[in-house]
């Protein structure tokens, strides 16, 4: 295979952090080149320089061997680059249609909205990633999270892009949609696309991926032909040492029952009956629509309940907001950590802080050496690396972001904790980290409800799991019952 792009000493710094230094490698025509390392080694900075997206400080920038000046999207966009990015960059209040060819230099254009154009432009697109044709006229924002994230891959495919960067594209598929879309990168990669796929899941870069580039600490550290390599080797060259999966210590869950649910109903939700004990975490299980994150924002006091009694701690808990939820004793980690959890310009210790800035108030004043106190520490249990805490938390990695929510909650130190798949689009240093946080709180008696759409990490962190389906609960797994065929087929038959 041809060269197609290379980049030679890429170096870019963000206050205070050198994201990137000195970084070459070169990308094939029809390759899936993974970029692998853990949250904050560069990988989608390097990712958005190829994308245009961010200016590097130095460095240079090839296709076919000629250097080009990828001043912006648009630039790469007519140079054949394309990008799908983590943190979803659609406009919720537009339709389908409209996001895809917004800034599309291939869709027709005039004075006017043609609506039947941009129809005849989206459907095949919208085909090729499994979405039905009359959704082109549906508000992205009645869509699910993953719905929006193959939006955002045809939008990418109208582009005629001849390398696509892939960020963590998977972080919000099912297992039928992630298959899907490996079919695509296959179908694509024959046509002559290359791909750039960022990953922090090891199973899909071996499965997709021609050749892995890791990265730590901002530096290239290897690159490897993905058939000649182990994971293993890929965990050791990212975090610079051998890394041993934690296994879940033995269920310290009480016989006290925290919370009681019965007969709970809502808009989506159907007769939903379940305890969760001081010391548990309960697992969550089903497919995209079944319910889950349903459950959270039911008992968050986000969605009505229509029917149905909760008590936690022995005492009815009717949550008519978010903020008297929190009062009450229940905190929500939300599976969209970037529109529904974190303010992006606010600093890290701001959105740490903010649901319990009443106890660090004297009088009308914000004590700032208790907020920053107390912040530290959160933020060392959870091992988060920043530059600053008062930098924006846009400027973190997608795990440095999440840590800063799941702060928020340890400061707010809730009775019973809803977590939304936590550890999406994190890597594996990051998971384990969060893992051991959960294991701390489980320990010292609080009880954690957790969704997660990857199912090894279910069974690793649960001590049973409800298993729902089109808003019902078909089955509640022990952990000595439960394996990924018992729940797969409790979810889907």
């Amino acid at each position: 295979m041809s060269e197609l792009l290379r980049v030679e000493r890429i170096s870019k710094h963000f206050e205070g952090t050198q994201a990137l230094h000195q970084v070459s490698l070169t990308v094939l025509a029809a390759e899936v080149h993974a970029l692998v390392g853990e949250n904050g080694a560069g990988k989608s900075t390097l990712a958005k320089i190829i994308a245009g997206v961010v200016r590097p400080d130095s460095g240079e920038i090839f296709l076919d061997g000629a250097p080009v000046n990828l001043r912006n999207p648009l630039d790469a966009q007519r140079h054949g680059i394309g990008i799908i990015f983590q943190e979803l960059d659609l406009f919720p209040h537009l339709t389908v249609a409209e996001n895809i060819v917004a800034g599309n230099v291939h869709a027709e254009r005039g004075i006017f909205v043609q609506r039947d154009s941009m129809d005849r432009f989206c459907a095949p697109l919208l085909e090729q990633v499994g979405l039905p044709q009359a959704s082109a006229r549906r508000l992205v924002r009645d869509l699910s999270l993953p719905q929006m994230q193959l939006v955002a891959i045809a939008r990418a495919l109208g582009m005629h892009a001849r390398i696509i960067v892939m960020d963590e594209p998977t972080s919000s598929l099912s297992e039928e949609g992630a298959g899907n879309l490996f079919e695509l990168i296959r179908a694509l990669k024959q046509n002559g696309v290359s791909i750039i796929y960022v990953s922090h899941k090891m199973d899909e870069i071996f499965r997709v991926s021609d050749r892995i580039s890791v990265l730590r600490d901002g530096r290239l550290i290897s690159t490897r032909t993905a058939g000649a390599s182990s994971v293993g080797e890929i965990i050791r060259d990212m975090v610079g040492r051998e890394l041993h999966e934690s296994a879940r210590p033995a269920a310290s869950k009480t016989s006290s029952v925290l919370l009681q649910v019965r007969s709970l109903s809502t808009a989506k939700l159907h007769h939903l009956s379940f305890d969760l004990h001081a010391g548990e975490i309960l697992g969550v299980a089903g497919l995209v629509g079944s319910g889950r994150s349903s459950l959270g924002a039911a008992l968050f006091g986000l969605h009505p309940i229509l029917d149905g009694e909760i008590e936690l701690r022995g005492q009815p808990f009717t949550p008519r907001s978010p903020a008297d939820a929190l009062k009450q004793g229940l905190g929500l980690v939300p599976e969209d950590r970037r529109l529904e959890g974190l303010m992006p310009q606010m600093s890290l210790i701001e959105n740490s802080t903010f649901p319990v800035l009443h106890r660090m108030q004297f009088l009308s004043f914000i004590r700032k050496d208790t907020e920053r106190s107390e912040t530290a520490e959160v933020h060392a249990r959870l091992r988060l690396k920043a530059a600053s805490a008062t930098a924006p938390v846009s400027t973190l990695s997608g795990g440095g972001q999440q840590k800063v929510l799941l702060s928020r909650w340890l400061l707010a130190d809730p009775d019973v904790l809803f977590l939304d798949d936590p550890a999406r689009g994190i890597d594996i240093g990051a998971k384990q980290d969060i893992y051991e946080v959960l294991d701390q709180l489980s320990a010292g008696g609080k009880g954690i409800i957790l969704v997660s759409s990857e199912l090894p990490e279910l069974l690793r962190c649960s001590d049973r799991i409800v298993v729902l389906r089109d808003g019902q609960i078909t089955g509640i797994l022990s952990r000595e019952e439960a394996t990924q065929e018992r729940i797969m087929s409790l979810a889907t038959s």
